[in-house]
């Protein structure tokens, strides 16, 4: 007889959310004011994304939110994290807000509250105003300005009703795809442009954490959402544990090291000290950077495995960021990455549960007493209606399942995890991929924008209402 199953239960107050990002599901590209961000050029040039696919009506989530809302209500989430449009509010980047384009956040965020939904809003992801772009963008000193000025108008208007604040998603992607392998907007190519950008989107988010303490109640939560790599070397040989240290700073002591412990790795500044003098780090701005935080967001999708190689191009990243002839890790050109072995999703990014439990525990030492939330996680399936219009995805429940046990693992050993954010609500544009990778737990027919809830929808639900997981077999 088997033995029975321990049910995974979360604390009463775990918060049970799924996430989305304003370009890949809004549409409604030139409504109400609306100008290009560096998403709707990049898009709209050819080559730069599968089949040439853009966001311009995405899943038109800007004129559907209700029914989007009430879907979220019925499958049980007790949280949304999303994230609002810089050029929709504030069209050139600068100046006053433009009213309409904050009322739709403002409607949004009173749907969400009327149905018992805690919004979490992202000042940034990924959508630069072209404008702004156009004056250097964010290897630019200003733009971080910019965006505090950004950040004090979003959160004299939403300040009353949101209470979790996230400055910015991912911006290692946002310094290095955008601006060192170019696979993500603006898709510009320069080593040095990216190490300038991650400068001062690290300044961008110590800036915009004092506007924001300045315009929202105290009471509210301020965080950032980043994308560390759990990087791990292919052996314990001196070298190859030089190459994880390497790839540790870029990844992720390039970012956690200013906000989190007011400095910067000085074996990052020793790896790049060919491609850039760090000049544009002036006195004070590690103080401006290191502002106190209320939590912490970690992102994680697969675990990076590098090894020393005397001549080896760094390449794409192994996690299926894109291909390019241009690395996105400057200074690395002598680090390999290799696969990791394993299942693989879609995007083909190996399935590796332990790799969120070494990230929990890591910040949990990294930042102790600082909550954390895991603000992404899911995976990318080839999902498909069957004839009955139903969708199956038994591979997404056994993930999240996997990942879930992981993070209740970290919360046993005395991490401090407060809410889980699926990525993603539904599927949507997947940036350079078009819309052929699909992460949603909600199935979106792209020709008529019909929503149907995977079966992984039904599951995760389950588990938001009850605070258990469901076995895989329940599903």
């Amino acid at each position: 007889m088997p033995e029975p199953v321990t049910p995974v239960t979360f604390p009463p107050a775990f918060l049970w959310g799924a996430a989305t990002s304003a370009y890949q599901i809004e549409g409604a590209v030139r409504e109400d004011g609306r100008t290009p961000s560096i998403w709707d050029t990049f898009s709209h040039t050819p080559g730069r994304t599968a089949g040439g696919e853009h966001g311009d009506i995405a899943v038109d989530h800007y004129h559907r939110y209700r029914d989007d809302v009430a879907m979220m209500a019925d499958l049980g989430l007790t949280a949304y994290r999303f994230s609002v449009s810089w050029s929709r509010v504030q069209p050139t980047g600068r100046g006053p807000a433009v009213q309409v384009g904050l009322d739709f956040y403002r409607r949004l965020v009173d749907e969400l509250l009327a149905v018992g939904i805690k919004p979490a809003l992202t000042l940034y992801h990924w959508d630069l105003p072209q404008e702004l772009e156009d004056a250097g963008g964010w290897p630019e000193r200003d733009t971080a300005y910019r965006f505090a000025e950004y950040a004090q108008i979003v959160g004299e208007a939403l300040g009353d009703r949101v209470e979790q604040w996230i400055t910015l998603n991912e911006p290692w992607c946002s310094a290095f795809l955008g601006y060192g392998s170019g696979v993500h907007a603006p898709g510009r190519t320069d080593a040095g442009a990216s190490l300038r950008a991650a400068h001062h989107l690290n300044l961008a988010h110590g800036l915009a954490t004092s506007a924001l303490r300045s315009a929202i109640p105290a009471r509210n939560s301020i965080a950032v959402s980043l994308n560390s790599s759990v990087v791990r070397p292919a052996s314990q040989s001196p070298a190859d544990l030089a190459a994880a240290r390497k790839i540790d700073d870029l990844a992720n002591g390039v970012f956690h090291g200013p906000m989190l412990h007011g400095s910067y790795p000085q074996s990052l500044f020793e790896a790049t000290r060919s491609i850039t003098d760090w000049s544009y780090v002036l006195d004070n701005d590690l103080t401006l950077i290191h502002q106190p935080l209320d939590a912490l967001g970690l992102n994680y999708y697969t675990p990076t495995l590098v090894e020393a190689a005397a001549s080896a191009s760094a390449g794409p990243r192994a996690d299926g960021h894109g291909a390019s002839a241009h690395s996105p890790w400057p200074g690395a050109d002598d680090v390999a990455f290799l696969q990791t072995p394993g299942e693989r999703t879609e995007m083909g990014w190996t399935i590796d549960p332990t790799g969120l439990y070494d990230l929990i525990t890591r910040y949990t030492r990294e930042a102790p007493g600082l909550p954390l939330y895991v603000t992404e996680n899911g995976a990318a399936y080839d999902d498909k209606p069957d004839p009955e219009g139903r969708v199956h995805d038994p591979e997404r429940i056994a993930y999240l399942h996997g990942h879930l046990s992981a993070v209740r693992r970290a919360i046993a050993d005395g991490a401090d995890v407060r809410g889980y954010y699926l990525w993603s609500l539904m599927d949507n544009f997947e940036w350079a991929y078009g819309y052929e990778k699909r992460f949603g737990a909600v199935y979106v027919d792209y020709a008529t924008l019909a929503r149907t809830p995977k079966s992984s929808a039904r599951w995760y639900g389950e588990a938001a209402r009850t605070g258990v997981l469901p076995t895989v077999s329940e599903a």
